[in-house]
């Protein structure tokens, strides 16, 4: 791979000077994944109450239960594909980030599943 002026030794690119080149690595990005994953799962609920408790005439909890569950279940697919494709390569392993964000959520979607809307 060819690099601007400044960069590189001459022969070669390096991981820093593409670092450098580009900004930040995206295995130091699953904080900022994490995040956005709640705030999805977050607006995910909120659709969801607008029709549990503004509309629920036009769209029964049942259905917004199953809407939420199923909802949720492809978010967190996504989310886990996420990390796992960021870090791949990379010696950081975020078991424990991935662990705690998808088991809150899992335990969230329940309760709120039980005792919304009822």
């Amino acid at each position: 791979m060819t690099l601007p002026k400044g960069f590189g030794s001459g022969s070669g690119s390096s991981g820093a000077d593409v670092e450098k080149m580009i900004g930040r690595r995206v295995e130091n990005m699953v904080g900022l994944i994490t995040l956005s994953f709640i705030a999805a799962w977050l607006a995910t609920f909120g659709g969801t109450a607008a029709g549990y408790f503004y509309y629920p005439w036009a769209y029964p909890t049942p259905s917004g239960h199953y809407a939420f569950i199923v909802l949720t279940i492809i978010e967190a697919i996504g989310y886990l594909f996420s990390v796992k494709v960021v870090e791949e390569g990379s010696k950081k392993k975020s078991n424990g980030i991935i662990a705690a964000a998808l088991g809150g959520t899992a335990i969230g979607t329940i309760i709120i599943s039980l005792f919304v809307g009822i």
